[in-house]
């Protein structure tokens, strides 16, 4: 029984796991934002916890490796963030914390044009770029909050 569930929990498993296990949720967010199923699973700790179980999972491996120090050198330029995604472990704690956080960003844009009243057709295509890009999708978003909301506000 350990060894299968060894077998189960290889990186490759995680990352697949959690990268298409991610998209009903997006999808709920997409076509489904103020339905009860996405505001249990997409405004709530659910998913975030099943990410943190799987990230908790992958830094105990990279503490394991004695790896641990390996997440500082990011700081020190750009052929060291190059060198720290060559490692399959800490490229995929850092998949798992976009995928998490990603996910926090499309969930509170779906909230937030229920509370403007924004248009689906306007939410939907913020909703997708932050998906596929964070930065981008939470800009464009921005840009038609202001025109919605009717004020221009950085700290809300």
């Amino acid at each position: 029984m350990i060894n299968t569930l060894e077998n189960l929990l290889t990186f490759e498993h995680i990352y697949l796991i959690a990268n298409w296990g991610i998209i009903p949720f997006w999808l709920l967010l997409v076509f489904m934002p103020s339905h009860a199923i996405t505001k249990f699973f997409c405004n709530s700790i659910i998913v975030p916890l099943l990410i943190t179980i799987a990230y908790v999972f992958v830094t105990h491996q990279i503490i394991l490796e004695e790896n641990i120090l390996g997440g500082f050198k990011l700081y020190l330029g750009l052929d060291n963030l190059n060198e720290m995604y060559a490692n399959e472990s800490l490229r995929l704690v850092f998949w798992l914390h976009f995928l998490a956080i990603s996910l926090f960003v499309g969930s509170w844009i779906a909230r937030d044009c229920q509370r403007y009243l924004v248009p689906k057709f306007l939410s939907i295509p913020c909703i997708v770029a932050t998906y596929f890009a964070g930065p981008l999708g939470i800009t464009l978003y921005w840009f038609v909050r202001i025109f919605y909301a009717k004020k221009i506000n950085f700290d809300e």
